[in-house]
């Protein structure tokens, strides 16, 4: 008799998780509360268009790469990755324009031209990001730790000063670039990760390395194609998904948990559980721990976002498939953001064009539109009107694109209009404040000073996701799969050893 696996929410890292709990031998059942599987990381389709609902970067294949083989598959056997370069076309407020791209020529022409030494910054900044990168890999993000001591042992603590753990990233981006433009244009994309470059650790020099040294990708058919490829594999392991079933409660005895109540009533028994849930939400609401949920509360949590998609009856070829407007005072717009709660007096904000590279994302001669505007997260402390916050931040794109691209007509091309703030991120996906990206990740808040991977109490209770160890983004959110299964298989392989002796004395 096979050992069982219940796993709370079918986003990417419960589905892995789960696929390769399958793979070593485990009976795993998935409960979703949505009609299919991805969390964030889900689709909308409508009139021929369709939409990433959360990332649109698919970052650092080699996860990816090892995610499919450890489930005796190959991802090119799964997804067609195309290369995205330049990577980004970014727009300052002031006119300037930058072209990020993997082509170390084109690179040093527009950064000369901005500051003469900029390009030499440039290249000690990479190498830097690509120390940080392989360091962070190998003895942080990618392993578990078991106890403070292993975290800050004496082989880690040097490790932690040469990854400048305790350095804030635009503070230290200025040992490279004297330009206060070029500075943004590297630090901006903390926001991947729902952070402000002002309180973000200057170890994410490694997000900017991974961007143009592994390259940004983008599978055809949209980031949902690796969440559909991921499921079928779990699928063919034996996994079963079962769809419209939020979990009501999590039923625990004095050291484990027993079971779980779905809303329709039914309750689901298993050896383990692992909760992909976002870890906030299992706390408060699934588990009767108060004491944690309230220490939870009062952690350090990512920024929102208001997101646009809009089915467009036109096409805007000088719309690249990823663009980036940083606008007004940059250390006022994060200050904003994550102090004030709400939208920049002058927002940033990002636009994703999928149809540039795949056509079928929109009907032929149209357009799909996804805009992701930075903004605060839920605050019961400050007044926060979300319609005209909305609305504000809708008039700033239309008119950014005017001014930037010569787009005067958009207003009357958009053939439909939906909407997500962070209320509809808490309420449809269990965000806590409607943080989009989870708990925050400042020093505090990584490695195991981070919420665990398993409960401390109920020893059968496991986490992976955004929220738990390593931390959020999809390549991370896979690796948290494979630590949570890893742990899992570590410490539960007796459970395996029972059914085995339990299946031999009983009677045929």
């Amino acid at each position: 008799m096979k050992p069982t696996a219940l796993v709370i929410g079918a986003g990417i890292g419960g589905i892995a998780t789960a696929a390769r709990l399958a793979k070593n031998g485990y009976d795993v059942t998935v409960l979703e509360k949505e009609p299919t599987p991805g969390g964030r990381c889900n689709q909308i389709i409508r009139d021929g268009h369709r939409f990433d609902i959360g990332p649109t970067l698919f970052l650092m294949p080699e996860v990816w790469e090892e995610t499919f083989a450890s489930l005796g598959e190959k991802l090119s056997d799964h997804l067609d990755l195309r290369r995205i370069d330049p990577t980004y076309k970014v727009h300052f407020d002031d006119g300037l324009r930058l072209e990020l791209t993997s082509d170390i020529g084109k690179m040093q022409t527009q950064l000369e031209a901005v500051d003469k030494t900029a390009f030499t910054g440039f290249l000690g900044y990479i190498a830097e990001g690509s120390k940080h990168y392989k360091i962070s890999l190998d003895k942080f993000v990618g392993r578990n730790f078991f106890n403070i001591f292993e975290y800050f042992s004496l082989k880690n603590l040097p490790l932690i000063f040469n990854l400048k753990a305790l350095q804030k990233h635009y503070t230290n981006t200025g040992r490279f670039f004297k330009d206060e433009r070029l500075k943004a244009a590297f630090t901006f994309q903390n926001m991947y990760l729902g952070l402000s470059p002002y309180d973000a650790p200057a170890t994410y020099s490694l997000l900017q390395y991974t961007e143009l040294a592994e390259g940004v990708w983008y599978p055809m058919g949209g980031m949902y194609a690796g969440i559909q490829a991921l499921t079928k594999v779990a699928e063919k392991l034996g996994v079963k998904f079962v769809f419209n079933s939020p979990v009501k409660k999590i039923n625990v005895g004095k050291s484990k948990v027993e079971s779980v109540i779905a809303a329709d009533g039914k309750t689901y028994t298993a050896d383990i559980f692992v909760g992909n849930a976002d870890l906030p939400y299992i706390y408060k609401e699934l588990l009767p721990d108060v004491k944690e949920a309230k220490k939870l509360d009062e952690k350090l949590y990512t920024c929102s976002t208001i997101m646009f998609y809009w089915g467009v009856d036109k096409q805007y070829k000088q719309i690249a498939h990823h663009n980036v407007f940083l606008g007004g005072d940059y250390k006022a717009s994060f200050d904003q953001i994550f102090e004030d709660n709400t939208l920049p007096e002058i927002p940033s904000f990002y636009v994703h064009a999928p149809a540039r590279t795949d056509p079928a994302a929109a009907p032929e001669g149209q357009e799909t539109l996804y805009v992701l505007v930075p903004v605060g997260h839920l605050s019961e402390r400050n007044k926060q009107d979300w319609d005209a916050l909305v609305n504000r931040a809708r008039a700033t794109v239309f008119a950014r694109l005017e001014k930037e691209m010569g787009i005067t007509d958009l207003k009357e091309h958009i053939k439909f209009e939906i909407v997500y703030q962070p209320k509809i991120w808490k309420e449809r996906f269990n965000l806590e404040k409607g943080a989009a990206f989870g708990l925050s990740h400042n020093f505090w808040q990584v490695g195991y000073l981070r919420p665990h991977n398993r409960h401390a109490q109920y020893k059968n209770m496991y986490f992976a996701g955004a929220s738990t160890h390593p931390g959020t983004g999809l390549p991370i959110v896979l690796l948290s799969a494979r630590l949570t299964s890893e742990r899992i298989l570590k410490e539960q392989g007796t459970i395996a050893v029972q059914k085995v002796v339990e299946a031999t004395l009983t009677p045929a």
